[in-house]
């Protein structure tokens, strides 16, 4: 009602840069009452960065906090002491009429390089995605969700919004914390489901001098946005807890397959099954699905996916096509319904004509035990097109050339990187995805500085 008397209405696109606080996760179901479409915007942003997401999409405001900086990309809205005495003042609107296909949301996509896409998910796309929760994951009224992770990212948002939406409980514990703070959260909480990226499965893991398993009281531990390796998954199972999941997701669709713990132990290097109503297919490029085992383009369709991209009729036709969104993603599909990714299409790498599939080469180097985190490039080669190279996070002593003979003695020799380069840290995006186009450039700067 307040947000209305404030000349918001249906169908404008609000900003949403809050802290993670209760009132957010209020002020976007209240934004969805009111018919408003919600602009996802993270405080942590500098000004720049918040207010050229609030031109490109039009916002025709944006919710602060209330000391935030702001310049004039749209008028602000601030969650101040007039703000709470306007909502504490206001009429409860009456029950609004519905509209079919109404947009709710616009899930940003991580874009690596220029202007991020927006996904446009309705209220209905959203509440399919929902259902994922509740009949795959379990999630329920006596759930006991632990929110660690910031409600501007979609993975942490959805489940906390999932979660009061069913009428279960959230706790909110946003970064930063220690892993030890995260572990005592949900001790105290008895909580009973957590969502973690692998950055964040990885401290716990580095915990030592801990008996028992670190979270007994999970009945879900659930990951996405990377992939683990085998010997990590393993890891978490016995440090833990057994009850770890991995989801395949995407933002314009939500989740698309789940590894479970007995997955785990039968297709290690898959990315699962998929999920309740959604369909899968690995086509070559003509769209013409390819055999069992074929690696191919990875298409998928459910009702929980968006249609399109908010303003980008271009985005739109090249990745929805006849129905199917097309992330980008290689993969493979055997008898069983498995999905096993291959990568991103355009980080295959082409050397003398011949695909490589970075992943394979990944799960190698990870295999190594003095390895943490590993992610394969290629970089352009006068002779070959491309030459494989490799960034690694290392925990312990290790060489290039241990890890280059690791790779020689296990893979195609056409597959070994030529060039390893030792990192603190890889650079990665909100949801923890390594930003592969930022270390291309990274090692073609280091060959420049070495001559």
């Amino acid at each position: 009602s307040w947000f209305k008397s404030q000349g918001m209405a249906q169908g404008d696109v609000i900003g949403v840069a809050l802290d993670d606080t209760a009132e957010h996760l209020i002020v976007i179901f209240a934004l969805a009452a009111l018919g408003a479409t919600v602009l996802p915007m993270d405080c942590r942003w500098t000004v720049p960065e918040q207010e050229r997401i609030a031109r490109h999409f039009k916002a025709k405001r944006v919710l602060l906090e209330q000391d935030a900086p702001w310049n004039d990309a749209a008028p602000a809205l601030r969650c101040d002491g007039k703000w709470h005495d306007g909502i504490a003042k206001a009429t409860p609107l009456e029950q609004l009429a519905e509209v079919p296909n109404l947009a709710f949301l616009l899930s940003l996509s991580s874009g690596t390089t220029g202007m991020a896409k927006g996904p446009l998910v309705t209220h209905e796309q959203f509440l399919r995605r929902f259902w994922t929760h509740w009949i795959n994951l379990g999630l329920n009224a006596q759930s006991r969700y632990v929110s660690a992770t910031p409600i501007y990212f979609g993975g942490g948002r959805t489940f906390a919004l999932s979660q009061l939406f069913c009428g279960g409980t959230v706790i909110l514990f946003p970064p930063p914390y220690r892993p030890e703070q995260l572990i005592e959260e949900v001790r105290k909480r008895n909580a009973t489901t957590l969502f973690l990226v692998p950055t964040l499965l990885r401290r716990l893991l580095a915990l030592d001098g801990r008996d028992g398993l670190l979270m007994p009281s999970l009945t879900m531990l659930l990951s996405s946005g990377s992939p683990l390796h085998a010997e990590e998954r393993r890891a978490i199972r016995h440090k833990i807890t057994p009850h770890f999941y991995e989801m395949y997701a995407t933002t314009e669709g939500g989740g698309v397959s789940l590894l479970t713990p007995h997955d785990q132990t039968v297709h290690g290097d898959s990315v699962g099954r998929t999920m309740f109503a959604i369909e899968v297919q690995v086509v070559d490029d003509d769209g013409a699905p390819l055999p069992h085992g074929e690696t191919g383009l990875l298409r998928y369709r459910s009702p929980g996916c968006a249609t399109e991209f908010f303003g980008d009729p271009v985005a739109t036709a090249e990745m929805f096509k006849d129905g199917w969104f097309y992330p980008g993603d290689l993969g493979a599909l055997n008898e069983e319904g498995y999905l096993f990714l291959k990568g991103r299409r355009k980080d295959m790498i082409i050397r003398g004509g011949i695909n490589i599939y970075p992943n394979e080469i990944e799960e190698t180097l990870l295999n190594h035990a003095q390895v943490m985190e590993a992610a394969v490039i290629g970089l352009p080669s006068p002779e070959m097109g491309e030459e494989v190279a490799a960034f690694v996070v290392a925990k312990g002593n290790v060489t290039a050339e241990e890890l280059i003979a690791l790779c020689r003695s296990k893979l195609a020799p056409y597959k070994a990187p030529k060039r390893v380069f030792f990192v603190d840290d890889m650079p990665k995006n909100s949801g923890g995805k390594i930003l592969k186009p930022n270390l291309v450039k990274q090692a073609i700067d280091k060959i420049g500085e070495q001559g």
